[in-house]
């Protein structure tokens, strides 16, 4: 079974032995970020370093100033966590060691445009922004997000692309001091913190015959038994806010959703060369938001070459897309192999065939960079007995 890990170039530039330990592992591709949200990231064994700071959402290459002279948004450029080309300087040290280098994207998430541009934020039913959620209902959001994906997508080299976040974000977020946690929230009222009433979802709304004002209100209605403490976990969307604003709501956003993937994969595909593969993030269940966007299987696995699915914690989401594949379609499991991040590096062997027997074909392993020397070699160990 093909497999590949995720890394980040400021955990291979600097550490000339970075390249080697990582194809040692037994992997045969790297997904390499080239445009990443702001995070803090440990590199345990980096000669230089044990700690890098992301400070903001950024393209970690030179950006094409003749691709983005005039226009606003803008990518930004990488501050000194991912100086110069750091992701072209990565990927050359990655493939001169036999690895097949492939970019990860990270679109609708985005905290800097969030600060820069308030307008582009999604605007929850109580006029709170998401300032790391860009809205993809905006004409100027989906231009910048889909130029985005076909610049960073197509470094000189990659072999395919993973983008992520090509969908919906929401409330759900890994946040500064996080303190979100006081009212459990479930699927259903995630959902329903995440949706939108920017001017454009308001228009989006109407379009289908809603009130947006209505429907808003009618959203935080729904939601005050949810701040009581009143409302079970496992109620669903139609059960929390009513069949007809749920049917309208999810009918807008998934329409929405499946536009913005199809000009995000054909942005990619106007500018890659033959050959070159388009994967997406995605989560089954078309409502959800976050790093793997909800889709609709069928729809995506028509539109991309495949998908890459969470599978850390259970293999449950695999089935749908399973159901969906071509001979040709990837469905790659996604296993966090990092023990303090919650990952099973231990049980890879078994868990891979678990995800195999249910219709994967690939593995991502998260996350190369990340995890300890006994993290990668129980990886070894575990890739070595797939055969």
């Amino acid at each position: 079974m093909r497999a590949g890990a995720f890394l980040y170039p400021w955990d291979v530039n600097g550490d000339p032995a970075a390249p080697g330990r990582v194809a040692g592992l037994g992997v045969g591709q790297v997904t390499l970020a080239a445009a990443y949200h702001s995070t803090r990231a440990l590199t345990p064994r980096h000669p230089r370093h044990r700690v890098v700071t992301a400070e903001y959402a950024a393209v970690l290459y030179p950006p094409d100033e003749g691709r983005w002279a005039g226009r606003v948004p803008r990518p930004h450029r990488a501050g000194s966590w991912a100086p110069g080309d750091a992701y072209g300087e990565a990927a050359e040290a990655l493939a001169a060691a036999g690895l097949e280098v492939h970019t990860w994207v990270v679109l609708a998430h985005n905290s800097r445009l969030g600060a820069e541009h308030p307008g582009t934020c999604v605007v929850n039913a109580y006029g709170d922004r998401y300032p790391w959620a860009p809205c993809i209902a905006q004409p100027a959001v989906r231009a910048f997000l889909t130029g985005l994906a076909a610049e960073a997508a197509v470094r000189p080299g990659a072999r395919g692309t993973e983008l992520e976040s090509c969908g919906w974000y929401g409330l759900a977020h890994l946040h500064a001091h996080d303190k979100t946690a006081g009212a459990a929230l479930g699927d259903a009222a995630q959902y329903a913190m995440s949706l939108c009433f920017c001017p454009d979802c308001g228009a989006g709304y109407a379009a289908l015959g809603a009130d947006p004002e209505g429907l808003r209100a009618g959203v935080r209605d729904a939601l005050e038994p949810v701040w009581r403490g009143g409302v079970p976990a496992d109620v669903t969307v139609h059960e929390l806010l009513g069949a007809e604003p749920a049917a309208l709501t999810l009918e807008f956003r998934a329409r929405t959703a499946r536009t913005f993937q199809e000009e995000a994969v054909a942005a990619v595909r106007a500018a890659a060369p033959d050959g070159f593969r388009v994967l997406l993030h995605a989560d089954p269940v078309t409502h959800r938001c976050g790093a793997n966007a909800g889709v609709d299987p069928a729809h995506v696995l028509g539109l991309a070459d495949g998908v890459v699915v969470p599978c850390t914690g259970g293999t449950g989401l695999l089935a749908p897309f399973a159901r969906h594949a071509s001979a040709g379609s990837v469905v790659a499991a996604n296993l966090t192999v990092v023990g303090g991040m919650g990952g099973s590096p231990g049980t890879l062997a078994e868990d891979a065939a678990r995800a195999a027997s249910l219709g994967a074909n690939e593995l991502r392993l998260y996350h190369a960079g990340l995890a300890s020397d006994q993290d990668l070699a129980a990886v070894r160990d575990g890739l070595s007995r797939l055969g």
